[in-house]
């Protein structure tokens, strides 16, 4: 008789053991390189907000508040240089010791950190069936080793906060038609103005009560300023705010927009201001374009990414710790390159994995923390030079072509194939 058929043996990847080791040894690996990553960083001492309670000090004096001035090695003068609101936001803070001051920024920019990464990462995680801790522990520790989060943490910055009120709006509050949705957006803008960029995406996008709560929101916080501090608020509105010598050199390196990337070429003189308004405007209108398409498909990351990037580019002075767009854009980048799972996409899988790897590298290793730029004017010599100084501008005209628009009805058949496996294995 003929020998029965002997059944191959069960294949099965079901390795529970190996994947805790592999995965503690990524999240070991990861908090042993922050402290490497920081190291550089820790010569700023919180440079910022030490202006920021100095200035309080100033002017709760008596003193005008746009008046503080004080020397900077690189800059030569930094002046205070936020709207009113920022101010009346920052002044208890000045009652306090400056270390319980940097104790409670650092705390809140970590938890902010936190709270948004796991917005960000969650519907990543439902779609794909990702392990959630390591995911959400990993994506946290990476977005720590950005540059712009430890510029942020190590200057003593506020943009976390403006972060946590854009996405709270944007992602929540106007896809789900709150009543409250712009308040966030509004009061962001009014207390610096680069978040106004996101009435625009507001208005490009026909959400027209979220623009008007969140215009509605930024000037009765304006007003509210001015109440309580006329003087300094005249003096903000009418002279203070187009004066971005106040903020610093615009071709010093860490200027990562587009003024600053004219600005390299013509140091020490500027750029001539219509060229730059002539290039803003192309990139503007572009990117809201494709912002607003995104917003159409029902990708509220994808448009509010897009517009941060134009916001960043836009700006006559954007500090690499303004550009937290980059984090979401790599969330975006990784979400899609897992949803090219089928055999005639692995090309587009794999260009949208290397641009996402390639990214994460750029803005870990970053343009100032490892580079001695000087204080000397900057300027571009050769195409070496122009790579290297601008490698944020660069990156961020890249993302606005590149990043991928996903459509609401693929994302949800991607979440409901991902819980018919999650129930066939249990």
């Amino acid at each position: 008789m003929p020998a029965e058929p002997v059944a191959p043996p069960a294949v099965t990847d079901d390795d529970p053991g190996g994947r805790l080791v592999r995965r503690l040894v990524a999240v070991v690996a990861l908090l042993a390189v922050l402290p490497a990553l920081y190291l550089p960083g820790l010569v700023h001492n919180f440079f910022d907000l030490k202006i920021y309670m100095s200035a309080m000090d100033w002017w709760r004096v008596g003193h005008p508040l746009y008046d503080y001035v004080q020397p900077d090695r690189v800059q030569g003068e930094l002046y205070f240089t936020y709207p009113p609101f920022s101010a009346l936001l920052l002044w208890p803070f000045g009652l306090l010791k400056l270390g319980a001051t940097v104790t409670i920024f650092t705390v809140l920019t970590v938890l902010a950190v936190v709270l948004t990464t796991r917005w960000l990462v969650m519907p990543v995680i439902a779609r794909h069936g990702l392990p959630r801790t390591f995911t959400v522990t990993a994506a946290v520790l990476l977005v720590l080793a950005v540059e712009s989060t430890r510029e942020t943490i190590t200057f003593g910055q506020i943009n976390m906060l403006l972060v946590v009120l854009i996405l709270a709006d944007l992602l929540f509050a106007v896809p789900q038609a709150r009543r409250w949705a712009g308040v966030g957006v509004g009061l962001a803008t009014a207390l610096k103005l680069f978040p106004g960029i996101f009435i625009v995406y507001l208005l490009a996008t026909r959400r027209w009560r979220a623009a008007a709560v969140a215009s509605a929101t930024a000037a009765a916080a304006t007003l509210l300023a001015a109440a309580i501090a006329p003087s300094d608020s005249w003096r903000f509105w009418t002279q203070e705010l187009w004066d971005t010598e106040r903020v610093g050199r615009t071709d010093y390196v860490g200027n990562q927009s587009l003024f600053g990337l004219l600005s390299r070429f013509t140091a020490p003189e500027k750029p001539d201001r219509l060229l730059w308004l002539l290039v803003v405007a192309v990139v503007a209108v572009y990117g809201l374009w494709r912002a607003t398409r995104a917003a159409r498909a029902g990708d509220a990351l994808t448009g509010l990414t897009l517009t941060g990037l134009v916001g960043s580019l836009a700006s006559p002075i954007t500090w690499t710790h303004h550009i937290y767009w980059f984090v979401p854009a790599v969330v975006l980048l990784a979400d899609a390159a897992l949803s090219a799972d089928r055999p005639d996409e692995a090309r587009r899988r794999w260009w949208l994995s290397a641009v996402a790897v390639g990214t994460t590298a750029v803005i870990v290793y970053g343009v100032v923390t490892f580079q001695k730029w000087g204080v000397a004017p900057v300027r571009t010599h050769d195409p070496m030079d122009f790579v290297l100084q601008n490698s944020y501008v660069l990156l961020s005209l890249l993302l606005l072509a590149a990043l991928p628009v996903r459509s609401v009805q693929a994302m949800g058949t991607r979440r409901e194939k991902s819980r018919q496996m999650d129930k066939s294995v249990h």
